[in-house]
């Protein structure tokens, strides 16, 4: 695998998945890309913060802004697993984010259902990088709650 490819950042989003799987947490995970290296790392932490907002999108951001020092993310790539949903979608358009990288489609509640564009009209999207392994790591953690 080619070093600072889609496929060696979204096999590092998928690390953070893992982690969320884990931690009984849906497995969506994502990292903050600027120059080649990654600047913030995040997974889904809705279960253990209680928080609807938790999403892993939301706690790159806030990681990722914190480390530039400033609210938008100019001339970074977010990495994640699954398709953002609306709110994420929505957040992402303010910090005007290069680009988004995302594994699975959700076709429930990803951003793209809504019929319209959310993101920042020069936000770039690319989608389906490792989608398999992002679908099957959703599926095995669904199919394990349902056993429960």
């Amino acid at each position: 695998m080619e070093l600072y490819s889609d496929d060696y950042f979204m096999n590092e989003a998928l690390k953070e998945a893992r982690k969320a799987f884990q931690a009984h947490e849906v497995p969506v995970g994502a990292v903050v890309v600027a120059n080649n290296k990654i600047i913030a790392r995040a997974h889904n932490y809705t279960e253990r913060l209680n928080d609807v907002t938790a999403h892993a999108e939301m706690q790159a951001i806030t990681s990722a802004a914190n480390y530039i020092g400033g609210k938008y993310l100019n001339d970074c790539t977010l990495y994640v697993t699954l398709e953002p949903c609306i709110m994420c979608a929505g957040a992402l358009h303010w910090t005007h984010i290069t680009k988004i990288v995302y594994g699975a489609s959700d076709e429930k509640r990803g951003y793209t259902q809504i019929g319209r564009n959310v993101l920042h009209p020069k936000t770039l999207v690319s989608k389906g990088i490792l989608g398999h392994e992002c679908s099957v790591l959703l599926k095995d953690f669904f199919q394990t709650k349902r056993k429960i």
